[in-house]
């Protein structure tokens, strides 16, 4: 695993309306024993509300994706980093396969090959997480949990969204020894108690391998 230090970098990802929000705060809770970090993406410095800011003003695509990026860089030096240098558990919501799955997308025809370009300007910095819970859930499920389609952002439209799942499960494919699928059909507290029990083992095996 390409972490840092002795800390444990644990991401949650999924579509919009996954419920991958809610299990962050949940798991605030379970693990508080564990006195993780949390944090997100972005959101978690000024770049990150500066991010927001673009999205909710629908910027180009092209300024929209390297304000995620920079956000990116600034939550690596700020907080995971810092925090995984100090031996801690890290936990965000939302993290680099985001970019790859939403902005590949929305990048569709404005840039040549987008998911290779995105990737390439993370390749050499960016921190691989030990461990990344993917939200899944049927498309139309999803849709219900969002707000009224008028009041949706740009990238909460089906079609998107569609292909964002998309993504992030041939990811899920192509790297099963660190993506966990997660039944996101199931009841709030079941899946942030399965998620809080497999932290727990990877934090302690992550221990036990780092002491090796």
């Amino acid at each position: 695993m390409d972490t840092e230090g002795t800390g444990l970098l644990i991401t949650l990802e999924g579509i919009d309306g996954s419920g991958k929000s809610t299990l962050h705060e949940s798991l605030k809770e379970l693990l508080a024993d564990l006195d993780p970090v949390f944090t997100r993406e972005p959101g978690a410095t000024w770049v990150g509300e500066q991010v927001r800011r673009a999205i909710k003003e629908q910027i180009d695509p092209v300024t929209e994706a390297t304000l995620f990026v920079a956000d990116h860089a600034a939550h690596l030096a700020k907080v995971v980093r810092p925090a995984l240098a100090e031996g801690r558990l890290v936990i965000t919501d939302r993290y680099s396969d985001s970019r790859y799955a939403y902005q590949s997308v929305t990048l569709q025809g404005i840039v040549p090959d987008p998911e290779g370009w995105l990737r390439a300007m993370h390749n050499g910095w960016t921190i691989i997480p030990d461990r990344t819970f993917l939200c899944v859930l049927p498309i139309d499920e999803a849709l219900t949990r969002l707000k009224p389609d008028p009041q949706r952002e740009h990238f909460e439209k089906r079609e998107i969204l569609e292909k964002v799942q998309n993504n992030y499960l041939a990811y899920a494919k192509a790297e099963p020894g660190r993506f966990v699928i997660v039944d996101a059909m199931l009841p709030p507290d079941t899946v942030a108690k399965f998620v809080a029990d497999a932290i727990r083992q990877d934090q302690v095996s992550g221990k036990t391998k780092r002491r090796k």
